[in-house]
């Protein structure tokens, strides 16, 4: 069962990873939803998903079909790319081939695989005390740059600055889970190349 705790932090590392979709779109080729385009291949950021006590971020990227002849060939460009995305600094939960057979609007048929990437994080790993303490004293001494978001639920400026860590590291995780399948699936296409 979600506690208060798990429902407020799934709330700010959604709002994290909205901000990441904007700043990748801004970067990248921007596509229609949470996803963009760069180097031929479709990446997507997807919602989080609230567990008990952990939330999971997942992210995923199309599989160049086009460039692949064989079903070998998607088989191990898969292999390929699964472990170069395991060699990332934070370990992922899984790493799945999938197929999408309809289009976007359900009303052609269009198959595409795509690579889907899953990272567990704890609610623990979106705050850190410290960080609270120091943001604290730059509130309190008028030195903190940031304007701290309005939450109707959330009395506390305390309560404030922890909800904005969350959707800061949960936008910086994503980003570094992107960074990672980038790097990865250009290596495993110049690799195949």
């Amino acid at each position: 069962m979600s506690t208060l705790k798990g429902i407020l932090f799934s709330q700010f590392v959604n709002e994290g990873l909205g901000r990441l979709v904007e700043e990748m779109q801004t970067k990248y080729k921007p596509k229609k939803g949470r996803r963009f385009s760069h180097g031929n291949i479709t990446y997507e950021v997807g919602r989080s998903l609230l567990g008990d006590e952990n939330v999971a971020i997942e992210i995923s990227s199309k599989i160049p079909q086009d460039d692949l002849q064989t079903p070998k060939e998607m088989k191990t460009y898969f292999s390929e790319l699964k472990k170069a995305v395991s060699l990332g600094k934070k370990k992922p939960k899984s790493v799945e081939m999938e197929n999408i057979v309809w289009g976007a609007k359900r009303d052609s048929e269009k198959e595409r695989d795509y690579v889907k990437v899953i990272y567990n994080y704890s609610l623990d790993e979106f705050y850190d005390d410290k960080e609270i303490q120091k943001r604290q004293q730059a509130l309190d001494s008028g030195t903190y740059k940031e304007k701290l978001p309005e939450i109707p639920s959330v009395f506390t400026n305390q309560g404030k600055l922890v909800l904005q860590l969350v959707g800061e590291r949960a936008q910086g995780f994503g980003r570094a889970h992107l960074e990672t399948l980038i790097a990865a699936n250009e290596k495993v296409q110049a690799k195949l190349k």
